[in-house]
């Protein structure tokens, strides 16, 4: 395992010093599985005061002194230093009431929660992996540090962590684990709503996000309790071929892996249970669904603390997932000018995550989404105008035309609908002549509906 220059002379500054210190965790997983870690994380037998101590030329940030933390900065990185602990008790769920400093680094992994993050390694001793991490990122597993349900009494948060690693990395749950995760899901309430959403929004962006949706149901039903009515729900439509929670899974493995998106397909068909109606020939028809599906997403984002812009856009996907799919020039125009064009394609690209996880039959619209994005990309490349304040015109120029009303929003509403559908061009002395005939035709049936009287 090569690792950055910074970090190897932090170790053997540390053992110069006298301590052991190791890499931990996350980078030693990932060298090991052949990938270039992001951050690296150190593990001493050195106490907080003693890492100050070694590192006095630079500046050294008490983060977790707590809990034997601090922030290293060196040589143009940031990485935190934690001494060898045991943990005490955990009676809040989630965090230890003391913490014990070690001189073992055993005793340091031995609290950790998978075996797969429980192997530190230094140049000179190689690994130190003693409950078979290395084993198991062979073998493609997450198994717990010695008791499941001790490791997820201690904190729940590890039950999602379990979960994001399963989805990220494409393991799979040691059974025992699995089963300790759904025994413990109820504890998930003890979990800050902030840290529940940080770990879902990583878990939906993993590569295997499908399968572990559908392993898991009960979990991510504990967390958004309506996803819970889709288990097992049959959907009696034509268009589907799977029960409303396997549909909501597969459309979220199929949409783009960004939080975006892959949010909206998780929430895209919550408000069904809520519209289901029944025709004539017994199809099970859910209108208005769309809207009824953003406002749960919408209550539900804001309860795990979701940032409004996330929010919105989120939102914006689920109201508009279903609108008709049309490769029209003046169709697109329209939809250009209502959402933008990054909000067309987010739209599109939920369609096509929705037929993704429908019938097969249904299959052939997906190419008919994409060569819309592609027309709605060609259309913004040319620089239209979609908003009053892409206009040639402005309601300085109308007032020679217009009389001071609200009729002024109305004309310049109007010939803004007549640029985005291509009926009027986009120049000053056209929309002019043009709000001239709009004044002519109003006051027309102004004066026809007077005389009728």
């Amino acid at each position: 395992m090569e690792l950055p220059f910074q970090i190897a002379e932090i170790l053997e500054r540390l053992e110069g010093a006298g301590f052991s210190a190791f890499v931990v965790g996350g980078c030693v997983r990932d060298a090991l599985m052949g990938e270039t870690p992001h951050d690296y994380d150190v593990t001493s037998s050195a106490l907080p005061k003693e890492v100050e101590r070694i590192f006095g030329g630079f500046r050294v940030i008490e983060t977790g002194i707590k809990h034997g933390t601090v922030t290293l900065l060196y040589k143009g990185i940031s990485t935190e230093i934690t001494t060898f602990r045991v943990d005490g008790e955990y009676s809040d769920g989630r965090h230890p009431n003391s913490v014990t400093f070690s001189r073992d680094i055993r005793d340091d992994l031995s609290r950790r929660d998978f075996t797969i993050n429980g192997i530190a390694f230094n140049p000179k001793t190689g690994l130190v992996d003693p409950f078979g991490g290395e084993a198991d990122i062979r073998a493609r597993v997450i198994r717990c540090i010695g008791s499941p349900g001790l490791r997820f009494s201690e904190d729940a948060l590890r039950i999602l962590r379990a979960v994001r690693f399963s989805s990220a990395l494409g393991f799979r749950v040691e059974e025992e684990t699995a089963l300790a995760m759904l025994s413990r899901k109820s504890d998930l309430h003890k979990v800050s709503a902030e840290r529940i959403f940080s770990e879902l929004k990583r878990a939906l962006c993993g590569k295997d996000i499908g399968r572990v949706m559908l392993e898991f149901p009960k979990i991510f039903a504990e967390i958004l309790p309506p996803l819970g009515e889709q288990i097992g729900y049959g959907q009696g439509s034509k268009y589907h071929d799977s029960v409303l929670y396997e549909h909501t899974a597969r459309a979220v493995a199929a949409a783009p892996a960004e939080p975006a998106l892959r949010l909206a397909m998780l929430f895209h068909d919550m408000g069904k249970p809520l519209c289901r109606s029944v025709g004539e020939d017994g199809e099970c028809h859910y209108h208005g669904h769309a809207e009824r599906s953003a406002e749960l997403a919408d209550g539900l984002l804001r309860m795990l603390k979701c940032d409004n812009a996330l929010r919105g856009r989120v939102c914006n996907i689920v109201k508009y997932h279903d609108i008709p799919v049309d490769t029209s020039r003046r169709y697109i125009r329209r939809q250009l000018s209502k959402h933008g064009l990054d909000g067309f394609r987010d739209i599109m690209n939920a369609h096509i995550a929705d037929d993704c996880a429908k019938a097969e039959f249904v299959r052939p619209r997906i190419e008919e989404a994409r060569r819309s994005i592609a027309l709605a990309e060609e259309i913004a490349e040319a620089q239209p105008c979609f908003t009053l304040k892409e206009l040639a015109v402005s309601g300085r120029d109308l007032k020679g035309i217009v009389p001071p009303s609200p009729l002024m929003g109305d004309v310049l509403a109007a010939l803004l609908a007549e640029v985005v559908e291509e009926k009027t061009a986009n120049e000053k002395n056209a929309l002019l002549d043009r709000a001239r005939e709009i004044i002519n035709e109003k006051n027309k049936i102004d004066k026809s509906n007077a005389e009728s009287l």
